[in-house]
């Protein structure tokens, strides 16, 4: 089968490798979709970051580079290991992709997404979506209804991105939420604060992610912060109060500044993005205005409830689509867009099969 492997810091290969054994305890996936993630990006860029370097394998996955790559993705099931009854060939399914060691427990209140070695499918080994066929321990695979459409499938997994963000920050149903940063996740974390009954403030540079934010209706307000003071706007918006609840998409440290200047007293801060530098924060602010700051990384029992909102129609997800490729295009049109054009993207998904 073809898969996209990553060999090294810009080496992707286009490469047909062996199919995958359906083991015990496995489900056996057709991959439909696969969208490209920032991460990805990274890896592609500076790694490897995530990716286990050629000769230093991964010490769950016992894996190393030269790996499959992708983590967003969706498929239909052709095949089911022995010992799994409760999935089916035929159904809809999509990934959560953790690569985590066998004795850690994944139910509810459990932090699996904080364990050590913690890494993921598509990252640190086990296969990828960037491929024909995936196999996948059956804990980690999801069942979704056939009534949302594979493409829109493949966005589950940073849509449930924003939904822990959303679950770490305590916001609830009424409060006013700044976004700072109209990416692919802050649109999407968007998406899920509006689902919650929030209102939703944006602030963005970019005319293409500012209009992306506006059709797709997950911001109440966009503000431009070089054409307003987005402090003095949020000020007027909430009649002097501040925001209730502010998230950095961004990795901007200007963007870091004005989310804790316009959050209210007593408010929270959530950190989304992943930083590849140091930043600094106004100490003094935090203090007098005693601010909770916030880390946020993937997801932790959160895709249950992300995909349900989806299905139940809160949240439509086919605004953020930008562009569907083949594998043969990934980098000539999926890396090099994203790298080079990255306003003209919101997400590119890839279609490893062509149907």
């Amino acid at each position: 089968m073809k898969a996209a492997r990553f060999y090294d810091r810009g080496d992707i290969r286009i490469e047909d490798i062996p199919e995958p054994v359906v083991e015990p305890g496995t489900v056996g996936i057709e991959v439909a979709w696969c969208g490209i993630c920032g991460t990805d990006l990274h890896e592609f860029m500076e790694g490897p970051i995530f990716i286990p370097p050629c000769g230093h394998p991964h010490p769950i996955s016992k894996e190393s580079a030269p790996v499959t790559m992708g983590h967003e993705f969706s498929g239909v099931v052709y095949a089911v290991g022995e010992g799994v009854s409760d999935i089916e060939v035929g159904q809809h399914v999509v990934v959560e992709p953790y690569i985590v060691a066998d004795d850690v427990p994944t139910g509810p209140g459990d932090k699996y997404h904080l364990s050590k070695n913690m890494n993921f499918i598509g990252l640190g080994g086990r296969g990828g979506g960037l491929s024909e066929k995936i196999a996948v321990k059956r804990r980690w695979v999801h069942p979704i209804s056939k009534d949302i459409p594979l493409d829109q499938a493949a966005l589950i997994e940073p849509l449930s991105v924003g939904h822990h963000a959303f679950t770490r920050s305590g916001a609830k149903a009424g409060d006013v939420a700044l976004v700072g940063g109209a990416g692919p996740i802050g649109l999407l974390l968007s998406a899920i604060l509006k689902a919650k009954g929030l209102s939703v403030i944006v602030t963005e540079l970019s005319s293409a992610r500012k209009q992306k934010a506006s059709e797709s209706g997950v911001a109440d307000h966009i503000l431009d912060p070089s054409e307003v003071d987005v402090v003095e706007e949020v000020m007027k918006i909430t009649d002097g109060r501040g925001v209730d609840v502010a998230f950095e998409c961004s990795s901007v440290n200007k963007v870091l500044d004005t989310l804790v200047a316009a959050t209210t007293s007593a408010g929270v801060v959530v950190i989304v993005s992943i930083w590849s530098h140091p930043a600094t924060v106004n100490v003094h602010s935090v203090v007098m205005k005693e601010l909770d700051v916030r880390g946020t990384i993937a997801y932790c029992n959160d895709h249950q409830e992300t995909i349900r909102l989806v299905e139940e129609g809160k949240i439509d997800l086919e605004p953020f689509i930008t562009q569907r490729i083949q594998l043969d295009d990934l980098v000539s049109k999926g890396f090099d867009t994203l790298i080079h054009n990255n306003e003209s993207a919101v997400k590119i998904i890839v279609q490893p099969r062509i149907s």
